[in-house]
């Protein structure tokens, strides 16, 4: 077998690639079609583990969901997880082979084109589609040399280009001319059409642009796709641009600058009655009735930037008016006395005091830790299923009164006075009765929690009626070669 292959690239990120790949991933399933994502190369810090234990990431673990898959590593087989402005740990087909500043991968990249080719070539042997996601934008032509993200892998394996652009963002027909006009002459032929993402209006007012862009471009729009409100998918990156504000229980969680997997608290987004904050750098953390420390891909010094926002005291103080605290993998070790990191896996070398507030201490090791779990909460009955990705291993007295009590053993710490939680599980609400369980400890009693599960599955599918009712669905099975299906 060998698949048809279409890649959907666009003219910014947050442009709408991944949106448009899950759909038109669930699309194709719905049709019947063998289908699998693929996403060359991703920047992300929001990552998932997969049913062979590598990382990708989350939103190829989305797109797999949309065509009915367990996520593999072949899927997304480079990885860039950010750990400062200018290095990135690099992952290789779900392995973490190396930690490289900008200028070293850049020449890297050469390697890591075999792993993308291996990776493409093993599903195109297995399905009959595959829908590529690219990355960032086409244009950056300071990144075009040995490009393996867009334009670079299409050559190399001969797919045509659908071309997404956000109209939400404004200025929607100067992204796409200038897009494809910064492309070579080859390049520029390989696109097929556009497809116009979030409109919100009378589609009439937008038609003369419509008719102008084609004749311009010599191109065609194969749709617009509407603002879909309340649509929520798991984030591949950057933080939600909508807070939730649905009550007057308050969620308080800061954004680090190398936040990882926030998509751990899209659950309390969700939640009735909850409002919940990702407070920024430079913002005073309002009162919370429950704070949440997140991961972090450099914790060390995304713990020195939280004591120099002074949350320090600011948790110290929410501690003893008797506020609740959750750390979750970066943010469980931030909690403990002392972290260290000898052979320099984050950053340099050495150790940082922690919070202290459990007494455990934390070492990364060179061997990231990997897994899918389950279990339950160690206080009650209300089950858990997540996942875990760290270098970290945490030991000390606090561990002995854990917080999960999982198929592998038991997981994270409680505080002995209950207030505080720290664990490894990343997706710790994704289970209704586990989020009611974890909002009751916390002082609040949930008018149910919601099923994130569930509710992906509904909006894929939403996603899936869009692509049925706005876009060119005729001119899309002929670039999939499903005219007879």
């Amino acid at each position: 077998m060998t698949a048809r292959t279409l890649m959907i690239q666009g003219t910014t990120s947050d442009a709408g690639k991944s949106l448009v790949t899950a759909a038109l991933c669930r699309w194709l399933k719905r049709r019947g079609v063998a289908v699998a994502p693929f996403k060359p190369q991703n920047m992300a810090l929001n990552s998932a583990v997969t049913a062979d234990g590598g990382e990708i990431g989350r939103a190829q673990a989305v797109q797999a969901a949309a065509c009915g898959l367990a996520p593999t590593s072949d899927m997304n087989p480079v990885l860039l997880k950010p750990n400062s402005d200018t290095g990135a740990q690099v992952i290789i087909q779900g392995r973490a082979v190396a930690t490289l500043e900008a200028g070293a991968y850049h020449d890297y990249k050469r390697v890591a084109r075999r792993a993308v080719l291996e990776s493409y070539a093993r599903l195109a042997g297995k399905y009959a589609a595959i829908v590529v996601e690219g990355a960032g934008s086409p244009a950056e032509i300071n990144l075009r040399e040995n490009d393996i993200a867009n334009m670079g892998f299409a050559e190399a394996v001969d797919c045509p280009v659908i071309l997404v652009a956000d109209i939400d963002r404004g200025g929607v027909f100067a992204h796409l001319v200038g897009t494809l006009a910064l492309l070579s002459a080859s390049e520029r032929a390989r696109v097929v059409g556009f497809v116009i993402n979030r409109f919100r209006g009378d589609l009439k007012l937008l038609q003369p642009g419509l008719d102008w862009l084609e004749r311009e471009t010599g191109k065609p729009v194969l749709g617009v796709l509407p603002y879909l409100s309340g649509l929520h998918l798991d984030a591949e990156d950057a933080l939600p641009r909508e807070f939730s504000e649905r009550g007057g229980f308050r969620v308080v969680v800061p954004a680090l600058p190398r936040i990882s997997n926030h998509t751990d608290f899209d659950p309390l987004r969700l939640a009735p009655g909850i409002d919940l904050r990702f407070v920024a750098p430079g913002e005073t953390p309002p009162g919370a009735d429950l704070v949440c420390l997140p991961g972090s891909k450099s914790v060390r010094a995304d713990l020195d930037w939280l004591r120099g926002q002074g949350w320090e005291a600011y948790l110290l103080r929410h501690l003893r008016y008797g506020g609740k605290l959750i750390g979750i993998c970066g943010g469980f070790q931030m909690l403990g006395r002392t972290l260290h990191d000898p052979l320099g896996i984050e950053g340099e070398a050495g150790s940082s005091p922690g919070l202290g507030l459990l007494n455990m201490e934390t070492t990364l090791a060179a061997q990231k830790q990997l897994r899918n779990v389950a279990g339950r909460l160690a206080w009650c009955d209300a089950p858990v299923r997540g996942y875990e990705i760290h270098a970290g291993i945490s030991t000390g007295a606090a561990l002995a009164q854990p917080a999960t009590l999982l198929e592998g053993g038991p997981d994270g710490a409680m505080s002995t006075d209950g207030q505080i939680i720290g664990t490894y599980v990343h997706g710790l609400f994704d289970r209704p009765e586990a989020c009611a369980a974890l909002l009751a400890w916390a002082g609040y009693a949930s008018h149910g929690a919601p099923d994130i599960a569930a509710r992906r599955e509904a909006d894929l599918d939403r996603l899936a009626d869009a692509v049925e009712a706005h876009l060119d669905t005729a001119r899309l099975a002929v670039l999939l070669g499903l005219e007879a299906a």
